[in-house]
């Protein structure tokens, strides 16, 4: 990051940390005050590829790299007009088509190739496909709004919870303000031994404490969702078996074309694993071992070895 600098006042980040550099839909970058400078009119042409460019449309770059930033703000452009979803094809290998068009449209804007023609190209399906487009924007807008809905009911839970737990805090604490009076009064008072009286205090507040942590292990009924409509009825018949052939599994052959592979319960007592590092516990979470990994470079070692001898 401190080698990013503004390609035209050459202020980098190592000079100047509070540098901010902004980016436009060309992908080239330019310093906050260089914007300010070149772009007091409201428009003007980018510095290095001399594109029309509007002050407006620069944002602040978010990436090391600004090819990113530009790539995320056409792809935002283009996903606004291709939002077909899966529901909308007849099958799965006419919407990974369709994904695959989606892509090569945004790798086209981002790079530079074919500009015009794909322009057209989404011009001419945004025509064609606007009542889908219009459609599905209503549905993604109503989707967005159920999502906060949830976010906000979940932060007042959370709210609702952290409010209870420092009200519990409060009683807990002023009850032992009182116990601690109540101990220091009756010493004052009472004419029984104060180790007596610390004894029945220390059951009291024994007590009190079994009885909050009592209170704290009752689980308060919590209210699942079915995810069934109010008025949908639903089929309680159990569900139909199917009764499939039980899969047979065979090992795989590996034909190296070279010298017999040892097997893999092999390669300890063969002395393939004395040079090998040794598995650490992280590397076994991970699914890592040193004979499976020793095994695969023998593998790729002895293949061929025959015919290259010929």
């Amino acid at each position: 990051m401190d080698d990013q600098g503004c390609p035209r006042c050459k202020t980098t980040k190592y000079r100047n940390p509070s540098l901010k550099l902004m980016v436009n839909v060309c992908g080239h970058t330019l310093c906050e005050s260089c914007v300010d400078m070149l772009f007091v009119r409201g428009s003007g042409n980018c510095v290095q590829c001399d594109t029309p460019l509007r002050k407006s449309n620069f944002r602040v770059q978010l990436f090391e790299d600004p090819a990113i930033d530009k790539e995320v703000e056409i792809r935002k452009k283009v996903l606004k007009i291709y939002n077909k979803r899966d529901t909308d094809f007849p099958s799965p290998r006419e919407y990974n088509d369709y994904l695959e068009q989606v892509e090569e449209i945004v790798f086209n804007l981002t790079n530079n190739i074919d500009v015009e023609n794909t322009k057209q190209m989404m011009e001419q399906y945004q025509r064609e496909n606007r009542d889908i487009i219009q459609r599905n924007k209503a549905k993604l807008t109503r989707e967005q709004e159920e999502l906060e809905e949830l976010l906000l009911l979940e932060q007042k839970g959370n709210e609702q919870r952290r409010l209870e737990t420092l009200e519990e805090e409060r009683r807990q604490l002023q009850a032992k303000r009182k116990n601690k009076q109540a101990l220091l009064d009756e010493l004052e008072s009472s004419q029984l031994p104060a180790s007596l009286l610390l004894a029945q205090h220390k059951d009291r507040a024994a007590q009190s404490e079994t009885q909050i942590e009592r209170q704290k292990q009752v689980v308060k009924p919590t209210i699942f969702s079915t995810g069934i409509l109010k008025g949908q009825t639903v089929s309680l018949a159990p569900v139909a078996r199917v009764e499939e052939v039980l899969y047979l599994y065979e090992p795989l052959h590996i034909d190296t074309h070279g010298p017999p592979v040892p097997q893999l319960e092999q390669l300890g007592r063969q002395g393939y694993l004395n040079h090998v590092r040794a598995a650490s516990a992280q590397d076994v979470a991970g699914g890592y071992t040193s004979g499976l990994a020793c095994h695969r470079a023998i593998q790729d070692a002895f293949s061929g070895l025959f015919p290259s001898l010929l």
